[in-house]
């Protein structure tokens, strides 16, 4: 899911849709206006699941595409390899999704622990 905003009032450190990735903003370069333009934006990010660098340029009053970020708790289940089984704490949903490299995740997803996701874009992602 995602919704509309503009290009002015995104900031680093915000989320936003880039070459059809959700991206977290690293950096926002902003351009002064010229004698018969309009302002432009620079805009750098990574993408929230593949960690890929994506970029835009675009005048400040353009529209854009924010995600929308649905944060949600899930009790680990079982810790397998490279992947773990998650089951949601509102709504009971049991699913599997990959493990990311990332020590603090791995230390935290051990069995019978609680631990935060995001549901971004009809995908979920391990947060620590």
């Amino acid at each position: 899911m995602k919704r509309q905003g503009e290009i002015r009032e995104i900031k680093k450190g915000s989320f936003l849709i880039l070459d059809d990735h959700p991206c977290k903003i690293v950096s926002v370069d902003i351009s002064a206006p010229g004698k018969h333009g309009h302002a432009k934006a620079r805009i750098e990010g990574f993408s929230m699941f593949d960690n890929s660098r994506h970029s835009i340029v675009s005048p400040t009053h353009s529209k854009c595409e924010i995600p929308i970020i649905d944060k949600r708790q899930g009790q680990v289940l079982a810790v397998t390899g490279d992947s773990i089984q998650l089951m949601d704490l509102e709504s009971f949903e049991t699913f599997d999704m990959p493990l990311p490299p990332d020590e603090d995740v791995r230390r935290k997803a051990t069995q019978g622990n609680t631990i935060d996701y995001w549901v971004v874009m009809d995908r979920k992602l391990l947060k620590t």
